[in-house]
This record gives structure tokens, sequence and C-alpha cells, in this order.
């Protein structure tokens, strides 16, 4: 056996697959194609549910399942308003795995998923919030940091990494944020990860259906074109959104400063002005993928944007990052 696969093998078996590299789960990005092809090409895809209708998830599930005979998993936000739903169609379509994102799972859909057998993993973003997941029965934790792309928490994958790992030993923790090479992918496994996600470097796979000019941004960008949105008001606790700088970061800013002139004139209530700030993202960032508008949409990227360089099938990129790890370990 070799270092790497001694290394991660704790991951690999909790995944069911060769390699512990899970797929970022990217609204509008991953689905069935690329899903399908990160689990063929012996890495972990995980479909994004986002806001999808129970319907349109059920569908996605069953195109996957036959695109790949390997596990995937499904990652659904917590704030669905359909959530119970969701983890029904999980549960008939006997999807393995599970990844409740956005916030502390309600405790009825950690008993669901946990009852029905599934494997739960869910983000981890504090070792406080870390140790009661692990508590609550969480399965497996995925730690991110504010290097990764969409919505982020303020602190850096490397510290995130040295709070957590040597403290949270009884299930698998997953590193992810920034995470581009293989030498990187070795190091968390070193420091204690069962594993890693990576999102920003599968957009360029040749199977993710993500429109050309999106990809293009990507394989033009740097690391610093990957820029964290501000928030304006404390009363509209904008989650930070890590994506390239256009015309849609300026106009979230303007967006903002809209919503705070309606809440202090009374034409909007709190809710419904968090609400709004929410949706401004989901539309936007459906715009760049779907449409191409990487202008006036959210082009979502982490700052490994700059180690993308070109368009590639998904096993190269796996293999890829399957090699530096292997080489950089033998070097040690």
């Amino acid at each position: 056996m070799t270092t790497l696969n001694k290394l991660w093998q704790r991951g690999c078996e909790f995944l069911g697959t060769d390699y512990a590299i899970l797929g970022g789960a990217m609204s509008w990005v991953s689905e069935r194609n690329l899903v399908s092809a990160i689990s063929n090409a012996g890495g972990f895809g995980v479909i994004a549910c986002g806001a999808m209708p129970v319907e349109l998830l059920d569908a996605e599930i069953k195109a996957t399942q036959q695109m790949t005979s390997k596990p995937f998993g499904v990652n659904l936000i917590t704030m669905h308003p359909h959530l119970m739903d969701l983890i029904d169609v999980c549960i008939q379509n006997k999807v393995t795995h599970v990844v409740l994102a956005g916030g502390l799972p309600p405790a009825d859909a950690i008993s669901k998923i946990k009852q029905a057998g599934l494997k739960l993993m869910c983000f981890a973003p504090t070792l406080t919030v870390a140790k009661k997941l692990v508590r609550l029965g969480c399965d497996a934790l995925v730690i991110e940091g504010a290097e990764a792309g969409g919505h982020i928490g303020p602190v850096s994958t490397s510290v995130l990494a040295q709070e957590i790992l040597p403290h949270i030993i009884d299930v698998p923790v997953f590193v992810a944020g920034g995470i581009g090479r293989g030498e990187a992918i070795a190091n968390y496994l070193l420091m204690g990860a069962s594993g890693v996600q990576l999102g920003t470097r599968f957009v360029c796979a040749l199977e993710c259906q993500a429109h050309p000019a999106f990809k293009k941004a990507f394989i033009r960008a740097s690391a610093r074109d990957a820029v964290a949105s501000v928030q304006l008001d404390p009363r509209l606790p904008v989650i930070p959104v890590r994506a390239l700088e256009n015309d849609a970061s300026k106009k979230f800013t303007e967006f903002q400063r809209e919503m705070i002139q309606k809440l202090d004139k009374g034409d909007v209530d709190l809710k419904e002005a968090q609400l709004q700030v929410e949706h401004f993202w989901g539309g936007a960032l459906r715009r760049a993928v779907v449409d191409g508008d990487v202008q006036t949409g959210s082009v979502m990227a982490g700052q490994s944007v700059g180690l993308v360089k070109e368009e590639q099938p998904t096993h190269i990129i796996v293999s890829e990052l399957i090699n530096q790890a292997s080489d950089f370990l033998a070097r040690q």
C-alpha cells in the first residue's frame, strides 16, 4: 500500500471510493455530468441541490445513477423550505451520503437521515461547532476555509485545519478551500485529514456543463481576481461570497444600499430584505454559469482559480492530483 493510500484509507472507506476526493457542490455546476465524471474517475461526486424543487432533485439523482454505478452524494441546504421532502427523495433513491450545508442542521433532519442508514456529512466552521455536530450524530465533517469560492466563512483553510484536525478524531474530516494541487492534498492528509474537497479545480473539467465563457473566465483569472463580497449593514448579515470581480460585484454593493434605504423607510421588513439579498446571488450565478454572462452574472470561484490553466477531462484532473500528491510524499 502506498503512503497516499494509507493516509486517506479512512476517507476512502467512508466514501466507498478509490480516492478521498470530494467534488465541491456548486449550484448549476455540480449536476449529473460532472458528478458522474468525478465518481467514475475514482473520486466522490456531489449533486448541488441548491434551490431545486423536489421533482427536479429526484430526476437529477436518477439521471446520475444512469451515468455511474459508483457512490455519489447529495448536498442539501438546511434553509430549503422542503428540506424533509428532499431527504425523502434521497432515501427513496438509495443515495448513500447526504451533505447538509448552510448552518446547523435541524435535529429532525439528522434523525431522518440517520434512521434511514444514510451517511451524514456536515460543514464545521469552528472547533466548537465541529464537536457539537459529532455529538449530534454527524458521520463526517467538511472544514472549508475562506479561500473557497461561493459562500465562505472568515477563517483561512490552513488555520481551520490547525484548529480542528488535532481535536476531531472520532469521525473523518475532509479539508476544503483553496486546494488546487496534490501537494496541498498530501499536506492536509499528513495533518490528520481523511480526505479533501475541491470545487474550483473541477469547473474546467471537460464534462462540466458550465458555459464556455464561464470556463474561459476561470482560465484567464489569477488568484487575486477572486474576491469576497463586503457586508455594508449588520442588519443584513451577508454571508460573504467569493467570486471573480466584475460588474455583478459592484451591483451587489449597490443592491445592498438600496435594501438598506428600503429598510430605513420601512418599505420592506428585515426578513424580506435578507431574502432578497440571498436571491440576488442565486439569479446572478445562473446568469454566469448557464447563460455565460460573466459581466453581470456571478462568477463564483475560489482563490485556487489561478491554478486552473486549461479545460481537461475529469479523469486527467484527478490523476494529476494523485501524481502530484504521490510524488510529494515520495520526496519526504
